[in-house]
């Protein structure tokens, strides 16, 4: 489970390179990966400090945190 999440991660980091920041409806959406691995993936990604999480609208907007 723990490479199952690793690939989905970086499914997630070229999805956010390529379109910018989107809310996570709109992620599950664009990447074809179940919601469960999607979301742990991004914990993941927020943990290591990959990606930038805010509140918006009852959903979440993430975003690759850019180094500089």
């Amino acid at each position: 489970m723990i490479t199952q999440i690793g690939i989905v991660a970086g499914e997630i980091w070229h999805y956010l390179d390529q379109h910018g920041g989107v809310n996570v409806s709109e992620l599950t959406k664009g990447i074809d990966r179940s919601r469960d691995n999607i979301l742990m993936s991004l914990g993941w990604l927020a943990r290591e400090g990959h990606v930038i999480l805010q509140e918006s609208n009852g959903d979440y907007k993430v975003s690759l945190r850019k180094n500089g």
